[in-house]
């Protein structure tokens, strides 16, 4: 028999001078309750889920798994890198209404609000982590104890907050009831979900997506009543960071209150490189789509295809505004290269779609390619002239429209080609107004015509065109037609 001996956990078997080792591998996963967790919704398992992640993190990387059964969480548990948490079928983790970590100071509070400010008042916060991963089949429940508002010591606002982090998934399992958020991430890079279901319907926001590269988002269900899934970038971790190569693919969003696919309004750095396809969207408070610069930000790059809209108050928003809440001495920002085809928006509400520039600041390079729009109508005459700004960033920011289907104001090379617009109840304004613009075509475009004497007005517009068959009915003043080169 070969002599055998052990060196710090390794087996080595020596025969002749030569050695054979072997490396007993470490356990890769961590079932909590063999670190003291109960699956009785009664203990507080924290401490002992915290104490898995710590076994997990120092042997290099593991899975901590929940077995099925009910795991009340009364207080922060801590992410560390190379950890995987496993929501096994039929198991669910429930919040409290106290003992989490309070809320760390920040010098930079007063360009947000308190809830994008701080991140420990959370289920489960971690902060500069690498390969982070949230998996199953299982459920994270806030249990209604997390708080919509700013929380107090010991409450938390949020089930998973995570900065600069790199490598995190968010697949397969549910997040219900998160507070003011059902997840937020920020300074993020590389991040990867799939079948993720998200439920903060009853409180607010689903997913806030702040200054982070490189997501890719697939079928996702995302049911919220602030915003359901928002892109941002704020001055919470105290500059600028990028944003960009977004993919979310085969999506179901829906916004009570607020909006559904939202960038903004936090909008500090610059957003490039966004695509979305197959979406659904079944509801929407403000803005279906909503895209705007608030804070300095140039947004470009984006493409929308295959979206499904209805009941949305707003179903498409861009606006470019004045608001420079970041560090640094932001200017105004931009909106440029934006594409929206195959958009189909049914049961729209009262704030009519609307491109939205700054003087010298326009709105430029927007495409609608086959978007047709059902507006609800109904409207008596308008004055014609641009409607009021109150310098916000929601749909309910400016005043009524003059045009039942698409307003423009202070853009330039806005195209639209095989789109329509309807109404279901006849209507005294024109489809489509510009204001103050330059480069306008409209190719193959219809829209039905309510008791204006036109149906679309260009004021002070360099350039437009109507071509393909389009027979809009047009009153230009100040404006100058022009086609080809």
């Amino acid at each position: 028999m070969l002599p055998m001996v052990a060196v710090a956990g390794l087996v080595v078997f020596c025969a002749g001078g030569a050695a054979a080792a072997t490396v007993q591998p470490h356990a890769t996963t961590y079932n909590v309750k063999d670190f003291g967790a109960k699956a009785d919704g009664k203990t507080n398992n924290a401490p002992a889920i915290d104490k898995a992640i710590v076994a997990a993190n120092k042997a290099g990387g593991g899975t901590v798994e929940f077995p099925a059964g009910t795991y009340l969480s009364a207080g922060t548990v801590h992410l560390k890198s190379n950890v995987t948490v496993q929501l096994d079928a039929g198991s669910t983790i429930t919040g409290a209404s106290s003992g989490y970590d309070a809320p760390e100071s920040n010098p930079n509070d007063k360009y947000q609000d308190f809830g994008h400010s701080h991140f420990h008042d959370a289920m489960f916060f971690g902060d500069s982590v690498d390969n982070v991963k949230f998996i199953g089949s299982g459920t994270i429940d806030g249990g209604g104890h997390l708080i919509t508002g700013n929380p107090k010591s010991g409450q938390a606002d949020k089930i998973i907050s995570l900065t600069r982090c790199t490598n995190l998934t968010l697949s397969g399992i549910t997040l219900k009831r998160g507070g003011h958020f059902g997840a937020l991430i920020n300074g993020c890079d590389h991040v990867v979900s799939d079948h993720l279901t998200i439920s903060t319907a009853s409180d607010r926001d689903g997913w806030n997506i702040i200054s982070t590269t490189n997501v890719t988002i697939t079928n996702i269900n995302d049911a919220a009543n602030d915003d359901a899934l928002v892109f941002k970038s704020d001055w919470a971790l105290g500059k600028t960071l990028p944003n960009g190569h977004v993919t979310v693919t085969n999506a179901k969003l829906s916004a009570g209150c607020c909006n559904a696919l939202m960038f903004g309004s936090e909008t500090c750095g610059d957003f490039t490189d966004y695509q979305f396809s197959h979406i659904t969207i079944t509801g929407a408070g403000k803005s279906g789509l909503g895209l705007v610069s608030m804070d300095g930000a140039h947004i470009s790059n984006v493409h929308y295809d295959d979206i499904t809209m209805s009941n949305t108050q707003s179903p498409i928003m861009e606006k470019i505004g004045t608001r420079k809440r970041c560090g640094g001495s932001p200017g105004i920002g931009s909106i440029s290269d934006i594409h929206y085809s195959n958009i189909t928006g049914t049961k729209a509400g009262k704030f009519s779609p609307t491109l939205w520039g700054q003087s010298g600041h326009l709105v430029s390079n927007i495409t609608f390619d086959n978007v047709h729009l059902d507006l609800p109508g109904g409207s008596g005459s308008v004055s014609s002239g641009v409607p009021s700004d109150n310098g916000d960033y929601n749909p309910n920011s400016i005043g009524k429209r003059p045009a039942y289907g698409f307003y423009l104001h202070n853009v330039s090379g806005i195209s639209f080609s095989n789109s329509g617009f309807t109404f279901d109840n006849s209507d005294a304004r024109p489809a489509i107004i510009v204001n103050n613009g330059s480069g306008l075509t409209f190719d193959n475009v219809t829209a039905q015509a309510g008791s204006a004497s036109y149906d679309v007005g260009f004021q002070t517009v360099n350039g437009y065109c109507l071509t393909g068959g389009t027979k809009l009915r047009v009153n230009a003043t100040g404006s100058t037609q022009k086609c080809g080169s």
